[in-house]
C-alpha cells in the first residue's frame, strides 16, 4: 500500500525540462525593460513567481507589471513550446495512476498558462486537477497555490505529498504542513533542498516513483 493518497507536483524542473524557453523569455524581458540580461544570473528565476523575480531589480511596481506582461507575451509565442518531459515522467505518472494515487499540479505558472503546455506535452490527462497561480498577484506564491489545491473537498483527510525541485516548493509545503520530496534532476541543488529536510531526495523519476510507492 502506498504511503500517500495524493501527490502535488511542481511542473518546471520536476515534470518538464523547460529552462530553454524560460531563460530566453527572461532575457528578452529584461532587455525590453532596459536591463542587460548578460549581467543577471537568470537561472535564479527558474521557479519563483515572476513578480518576485522582477521586483529584485526595480521598486517601480508599474515596471514590474510591464515586465510580467512582456514575459507572458514572449512565453506564449515561443517559450512554452521549448520544453519536454524529463526522462521517466510518463512512466512515473502511469505507475502512480495505476496504483490509484491522485495527482495534481501546484505550479507558480498561472493555470491558464500551464494547462495548454501540459496538454501539448500529453500530460494533462494524468492530473485530477491542474493547480496553478492566479494571473494577478492575489495567489502567486507556491504557498498560496498549494493551499488552494488542498482546499479541494476530495483532499480532506488525505495523505498528501508535495514534490518539487526548488526551495519555494519546500517552503510552500512546510507552510501548508505537508511532507515534501525533492528531485535532484531539476533546477535546484541538493544543498538548497536538503536545508528543508524533505522526506526524501530523488535522483530520477524511477527513484521518485519507488519512494512514493515505497517499493
Amino acid at each position: 500500500m502506498a504511503k500517500y493518497d495524493a501527490v502535488l507536483f511542481d511542473v518546471d524542473g520536476t515534470l518538464l525540462h523547460s529552462s530553454p524557453g524560460i531563460l530566453a523569455c527572461m532575457a528578452e524581458t529584461f532587455r525590453q525593460a532596459g536591463f542587460d540580461p548578460d549581467t543577471i544570473d537568470l537561472t535564479r528565476y527558474l521557479g519563483p513567481p515572476l513578480r518576485q523575480s522582477f521586483g529584485e531589480h526595480t521598486q517601480d511596481k508599474a515596471l514590474v507589471e510591464r515586465m510580467v506582461e512582456i514575459y507572458r507575451t514572449e512565453y506564449h509565442h515561443t517559450g512554452q513550446h521549448m520544453c519536454s518531459p524529463y526522462s521517466g515522467v510518463v512512466k512515473m505518472l502511469e505507475t502512480l495512476r495505476s496504483a490509484g494515487i491522485w495527482m495534481y499540479t501546484a505550479t507558480a505558472k498561472p493555470t491558464t498558462v500551464v494547462t495548454p503546455i501540459l496538454e501539448e506535452q500529453g500530460l494533462a490527462g494524468y492530473f485530477r486537477f491542474i493547480g496553478g497561480a492566479s494571473e494577478d498577484a492575489s495567489a502567486e506564491t507556491k504557498t498560496a497555490v498549494i493551499r488552494a489545491v488542498l482546499s479541494r473537498p476530495e483532499l480532506a483527510g488525505k495523505r498528501v505529498l508535495m514534490v518539487g525541485d526548488r526551495k519555494d516548493d519546500m517552503q510552500g509545503a512546510a507552510a501548508c504542513k505537508l511532507p515534501a520530496a525533492g528531485v535532484l534532476y531539476g533546477y535546484g541543488s541538493r544543498e538548497e533542498l536538503a536545508a528543508f529536510e524533505p522526506v526524501f531526495l530523488a535522483q530520477d523519476c524511477e527513484q521518485l516513483t519507488r519512494c512514493i510507492m515505497e517499493l
